[in-house]
C-alpha cells in the first residue's frame, strides 16, 4: 500500500485497485478547505481515467467524517466586498458535487462521525453510505442564513414524504439508523467491524456494485430506531411540512401541538422560529424544485441561490448567522427581515434568477456521460 497526502489535509492510500482518501484536518473536525475540494476533484477526475482503479472509498480521521464547508473564509471575503471569491469556492464545490454524482466508478463513504453540510455533498451523492453507530447527520443551513446547498435540493426531494422539507428546515440531526431508514444512508455497519470491512473492500478487484454490495451486506445490521426518533413522526412531518408555504408550515405544527404537547413537536417549531426567515423561504422553494430536477440543474440553480446570498442584496443573514453561530458564538443572530411576513415572494424569486453583473456565468460542468445520478436508486 502506498500513501500521499496534499498538504496533510487530504492523504490518499493505494491499495491494489482501490484508492482511499483520506479528509484528515482533525481540528477542523475535516471542514472542507478550499484546497481539499480542488484536491478531491482531481483525485476523482484522474482516478475516473485511470483503467487501474475499480473503487473509491472515501473516510474521514478523528471523529468526524466532515462537519461541511469551511465558510470561515468565505465571510471574510464578503465582509472585504469581496463575495466573487466565496462564489469561486462554492462553484468547485459544486462541481466536485456533480462529478461525484455521475461518476463512473463505485464510491463508498465511511460516513462514521460527524456528516454535515459540505460532507453530505461529498458523500450522499455516492452510490454507497456506510452509517454506524457514531453517525450523526444534518443539513444545519437556515440556522446560519444560508440554505441547504451541495445538491441537496435534489437528495432531499427524495426521501420519503416530506422528511427532506422537515430536514432542510429544521436542521434537525439524525443518527445512524435514521440514516439507514430514510435512505440517506446505503447500509449501517458498527465501528468496531469498519477496520474489517475496509480490509474486504481493499481486497477486491471490482467495479461491479453487486460485488461490493455483496461485501458490504457482509457486515451489514439493520438496527432499531430509537423510541425518540423523529422518522416515527413521519405522518405528522408528511401533513405539516407538505404545506404551500413555510407559514402555513408553522400554523400547521402549531395546530398539532395544541392537541398534542408533544416535546418533539414543541422543538420542531421552536427550531423554524430560531432560522433565518428568509432562509426558510428560499430553502422551501429550492427543494420544492428539485423535486423535479436533476442534479445538474438542482446545483446550477443553488449556485445562482448562493451567490445572490453572498452579495447581500436581499438579506445579509448569512454573514449575520456565521458571527452569531461560528464567530462571536453568542447565538443569537438578529435575522433582517425578522419575520416571514415581511420575506415577500418578489424577494425570494431573486434568489433563483440570473446575477446580473458583468463577467458573472452560470455554474458549467465538465463534460461528462449522462449518466443519472447513484442516490436516485436508493432515495
Amino acid at each position: 500500500m502506498s500513501m500521499f497526502e496534499y498538504n496533510w489535509q487530504v492523504l490518499v492510500e493505494e491499495q491494489g485497485s482501490v484508492r482511499t482518501f483520506i479528509l484528515n484536518r482533525l481540528k477542523q473536525l475535516n471542514a472542507l478547505s478550499f484546497p481539499m475540494i480542488s484536491c478531491l476533484l482531481e483525485q476523482f477526475l484522474s482516478a475516473e481515467d485511470d483503467p487501474n482503479v475499480k473503487l473509491i472509498i472515501l473516510k474521514g480521521n478523528g471523529r468526524a467524517f466532515c462537519s461541511g464547508g469551511d465558510v470561515a473564509a468565505v465571510v471574510s471575503d464578503i465582509r472585504q466586498g469581496n463575495w466573487r471569491s466565496g462564489a469561486h469556492f462554492f462553484g468547485k464545490e459544486f462541481t466536485l458535487n456533480y462529478v461525484m454524482a455521475t461518476f463512473r466508478k463505485p464510491q463508498v463513504s465511511i460516513l462514521n462521525g460527524i456528516v454535515m453540510g459540505g460532507g453530505a455533498g461529498v458523500s450522499i451523492h455516492g452510490r454507497f453510505r456506510v452509517a454506524t453507530e457514531k453517525s450523526v447527520f444534518a443539513m444545519p443551513e437556515t440556522a446560519l442564513g444560508l440554505f441547504p446547498d451541495i445538491g441537496a435540493s435534489y437528495f432531499l426531494s427524495r426521501l420519503p414524504g416530506f422528511f427532506g422539507e422537515y430536514l432542510g428546515l429544521t436542521g434537525s440531526r439524525l443518527d445512524g439508523p435514521e440514516m439507514l431508514a430514510c435512505g440517506l444512508a446505503t447500509n449501517y455497519v458498527p465501528s468496531e467491524k469498519l477496520p474489517f470491512l475496509i480490509e474486504a473492500l481493499h481486497r477486491l478487484d471490482s467495479s461491479d456494485p453487486a460485488v461490493i454490495t455483496a461485501v458490504l451486506n457482509d457486515f451489514s445490521e439493520v438496527p432499531s430506531l430509537k423510541e425518540k426518533s423523529a422518522y416515527h413522526w413521519l405522518s405528522v412531518i408528511n401533513t405539516c411540512f407538505s404545506r404551500k408555504t413555510v407559514e402555513e408550515i408553522l400554523t400547521s405544527l402549531e395546530s398539532k401541538l395544541e392537541k398534542n404537547q408533544d416535546d418533539w413537536i414543541a422543538s420542531t417549531i421552536q427550531a423554524l422560529k430560531k432560522a433565518s426567515p428568509t432562509s426558510l423561504k428560499i430553502s422551501l422553494r429550492s427543494i420544492r424544485e428539485g423535486r423535479l430536477q436533476g442534479i445538474g440543474k438542482c446545483l446550477t440553480r443553488e449556485y445562482r441561490m448562493v451567490c445572490h446570498v453572498m452579495r447581500g442584496e436581499v438579506s445579509k443573514d448569512f454573514v449575520e448567522g456565521c458571527r452569531a453561530i461560528l464567530l462571536d458564538k453568542d447565538r443569537n443572530p438578529k435575522w433582517e427581515p425578522s419575520k416571514l411576513e415581511l420575506v415577500t415572494d418578489d424577494m425570494v424569486d431573486r434568489y433563483f434568477s440570473r446575477i446580473e453583473e458583468a463577467d458573472w456565468e452560470d455554474l458549467k460542468f465538465p463534460g461528462r456521460l449522462d449518466l443519472p445520478p447513484h442516490a436516485v436508486a436508493k432515495l
